[in-house]
């Protein structure tokens, strides 16, 4: 399993970003897609997550309302789009699957590569 995370830049506080990530080589382990997050200093952390045959979602307290996931399974391509966004959303957004739902990165198999997402107050 490859993915491709892309979409990430520069954006004021309010301001919004779609995150993508192209997904290639995907198994029958594929079961749920993930986005996480990493600050400078901090770990991992889940932002949300999505089932990719029901395409149920789950998000972090801290983005529910402002964040949303989806998948296109035609385009084999999963989204974050994020809207609201504040200083404190900062980090390097990873995309990762794995075959079952959680919400901590070790259950997680495969990764993207990361993409800086910098919000400026």
């Amino acid at each position: 399993v490859q993915l491709q995370a892309s979409g990430g830049g520069l954006v004021q506080a309010g301001g919004s970003l779609r995150l993508s990530c192209a997904l290639s080589g995907l198994t029958t382990r594929t079961n749920v897609m993930a986005w996480f997050r990493q600050a400078p200093g901090k770990e991992r952390e889940f932002v949300s997550r999505i089932t990719w045959r029901e395409g149920k979602t789950h998000y972090a307290d801290s983005v529910k309302g402002r964040f949303t996931i989806s998948r296109d399974g035609a385009r084999k391509t999963l989204y974050l789009q994020m809207s609201g966004l504040k200083p404190e959303d900062t980090a390097v957004y990873y995309c990762g699957t794995g075959p079952g739902v959680a919400t901590t990165a070790d259950l997680f198999e495969h990764w993207g590569q990361g993409t800086q997402v910098t919000v400026s107050s």
